[in-house]
């Protein structure tokens, strides 16, 4: 399995957020991020995660006789590139659009049920905002945001530190026009006679 069909799924995506930040995690740890699925699919999801080097071993630790295992995620394996992007159907898009967004609402819907959950002070956003922009003001915009992200991914594990998921989404929402669009008055608009 290519890493386009192992992160397309929801389930096996949000182990990769989980372990996200170098962050050490167990698979009861990871099941009890994952408390709606059962643990015996969380374990298969490691898994193939797994069996694809996306995920490796970074310890292990004998407990009552039993082996327990860290893992760990390796982020130079949980990317798709932008060459298998370029082969996307409209149909490959819209899947992995509709995984992106089942895990973010299993995510958000984690983090409600959780004791102690504040939106307020957690400072939780979730705008949306429709924004006229040029092809290079599109790229100009995009490299901003990966340039205050992109520090922040290296971010580790720390007291002080809660692990947010931010989850920038961007396409157009109508063609460009050769003509803006001029609001109509009544009087303007046309009749059939």
């Amino acid at each position: 399995m290519d890493s386009l069909d192992l992160l397309a799924h929801p389930i096996r995506l949000r182990i990769v957020h989980a372990l996200g930040g170098g962050r050490l995690l167990t698979t009861a740890q990871l099941c009890a991020r994952i408390p709606e699925t059962s643990k015996a699919t969380v374990y298969r999801h490691i898994d193939l995660l797994m069996g694809g080097g996306i995920l490796e071993v970074a310890e292990e630790h004998r407990v009552r006789g039993a082996m327990q295992r860290h893992y760990r995620l390796r982020q130079d394996r949980a990317v798709i590139g932008p060459d298998v992007v370029r082969t996307l159907t409209p149909e490959n898009h819209r899947q992995a659009f509709a995984t992106a967004m089942t895990a973010l609402l299993a995510e958000f819907n984690a983090y409600l049920d959780r004791d102690g959950a504040d939106p307020v002070a957690d400072q939780v956003g979730y705008r949306q905002h429709a924004l006229w922009l040029s092809p290079a003001e599109l790229e100009e915009l995009i490299g901003e945001l990966r340039a205050a992200i992109a520090p922040k991914l290296a971010n580790q594990q720390s007291p002080e530190r809660a692990q947010y998921l931010l989850s920038p989404i961007h396409f157009p929402m109508e063609a460009p026009q050769l003509e803006p669009e001029r609001p109509t008055t009544g009087a303007e608009q046309e009749t059939d006679t």
